[in-house]
C-alpha cells in the first residue's frame, strides 16, 4: 500500500509553474551587454541621447543614463528578437564591433533570460570623433 503525501512523484520542483519575463528586462540585459563591448560609446540617436540627458535633470525622473535607450526587444515564451541602436568610438572596425555586441547579447539574454535568441539587428546611427564634445559634457560647461 502507498502513502499518499500529496507530492507529485517524478515532477521536479523547478518545472512546476510558469516563469514570465518582461520585455524591460530583455532590454536592460541586452543594453548593458552591449555597452560593456570595446568600442561602443553610446547606444541610441543622437535625438534620443539629448531627450534623455535632459529626461535625466528633472526631478523625479529617475537616476543614471537609461539603459533601455537605443534598445527594442520582442520577447515570447521561448525566443527574443533584438533590434540595438549604437554609437561606436571613431576608428575601431564597425563589422567587428558588431560582431562582438551580437556575441555578448546573445550570451548575456540566452544566460539570464533563458530565451533564445533569434536575431540581433545592429543600426549604426552614429560615429563619436576625438574632438567631439557630449551633448551633456557640453551643456554642463555652458550652464
Amino acid at each position: 500500500m502507498t502513502e499518499n503525501t500529496g507530492v507529485r512523484q517524478g515532477v521536479a520542483p523547478g518545472s512546476r509553474g510558469r516563469t514570465t519575463v518582461a520585455d524591460v528586462v530583455v532590454e536592460k540585459i541586452a543594453g548593458m551587454a552591449a555597452r560593456d563591448v570595446r568600442g561602443i560609446h553610446a547606444l541610441g540617436s543622437g535625438f534620443a541621447r539629448s531627450m534623455g540627458s535632459v529626461r535625466e535633470r528633472m526631478p523625479g525622473a529617475g537616476s543614471g543614463k537609461s539603459v533601455t535607450r537605443g534598445v527594442s526587444v520582442e520577447v515570447g515564451e521561448l525566443q527574443a528578437a533584438i533590434d540595438l541602436e549604437l554609437v561606436v568610438e571613431y576608428g575601431v572596425a564597425i563589422t567587428d564591433v558588431a560582431a562582438a555586441v551580437r556575441e555578448s547579447v546573445i550570451s548575456a539574454v540566452e544566460r539570464m533570460a533563458g530565451r533564445e535568441v533569434v536575431e540581433v539587428n545592429i543600426m549604426v546611427s552614429d560615429v563619436k570623433l576625438p574632438d567631439e564634445e557630449d551633448e551633456g559634457e557640453e551643456r554642463q560647461r555652458i550652464q
